[in-house]
């Protein structure tokens, strides 16, 4: 049995696993106009801050991403890693474009955590829904050439919002 503070790194990790997807997924949205897959011109590095809002207050996190896209640009595969003052987390995802349509499918590899992700995209925007080991969430996602900002909501009663901004190039 998860003592508190197990049970509580746990969902996090979940979030933080959400939280990958999405970011994956805001992708889409914002070069979906181009002739090239949506992924295309996210090769890279990334990374940037945020906070997770809990039932005990906000812990600042801090993450970088790397992004490796196929030659179409409809296949993306991804790794994120946050850390805060309390947790580390490693998440990897695999997300594929058809249409205006996201699903992939997302792994935390420090905790055997995995799951799966859909949603739709339109205008730089979209909502999502990621769900795996007993946890779902909304996503909702900002994007532009160089910075995404990413909400995730989330019915766990310990953890409610995880918000964060990120900055390609870093």
């Amino acid at each position: 049995m998860f003592n508190t503070s197990q049970r509580r790194g746990v969902v996090v990790a979940r979030i933080f696993a959400a939280a990958l997807g999405l970011v994956s997924m805001a992708l889409v949205a914002q070069s979906a106009s181009a002739s090239a897959g949506p992924f295309s011109g996210y090769q890279g590095s990334w990374s940037g801050s945020g906070s997770i809002a809990t039932s005990n207050g906000n812990e600042r996190i801090r993450c970088r991403a790397s992004y490796a896209v196929d030659s179409t640009g409809n296949s993306l595969t991804q790794r994120l890693t946050c850390a805060s003052d309390s947790y580390r987390f490693v998440v990897v995802s695999e997300v594929v474009a058809r249409g205006s349509r996201i699903s992939g499918s997302w792994s935390e590899t420090t905790r055997s955590l995995n799951g799966s992700l859909s949603g739709t995209a339109a205008d730089g925007r979209y909502n999502a829904h990621v769900s795996g080991g007993g946890f779902t969430a909304n996503i909702s996602v900002n994007s532009s050439a160089h910075r995404q900002t990413v909400t995730i909501s989330s019915g766990a009663s310990n953890i409610r919002r995880v918000s964060m901004t990120l900055q390609k190039g870093g």
